[in-house]
């Protein structure tokens, strides 16, 4: 393991905003169990369609796009706050 000191955009809560050390832009700082439900949810919604359960399907994605939406736009905010470019 190796200890860097990182800039720190916001709290440092779930879903922080932080930029490492030789990196242009900051990054989210995902806690390994959001990663995990993340990656449940995807799951669950692949199998849905795999089921051609749709309606399922889309309240799943709905779901899972409004999280991720959340999260994107406390980055967008985070890098406004601080005068920093969007990578996108």
């Amino acid at each position: 393991m190796e200890r860097v000191e990182a800039e720190l955009f916001t709290d440092g809560g779930n879903d922080a905003v932080v930029r490492l050390p030789g990196r242009r832009f900051p990054g989210v700082l995902v806690q390994g169990d959001t990663l995990s439900t993340l990656s449940a949810d995807v799951a669950e919604l692949v199998e849905l369609c795999a089921a051609g359960e749709l309606e399922e399907a889309r309240r799943v994605a709905s779901l899972l796009r409004q999280d991720l939406g959340v999260k994107l736009q406390r980055y967008t905010d985070a890098l406004d706050a601080h005068g920093e470019r969007r990578p996108f």
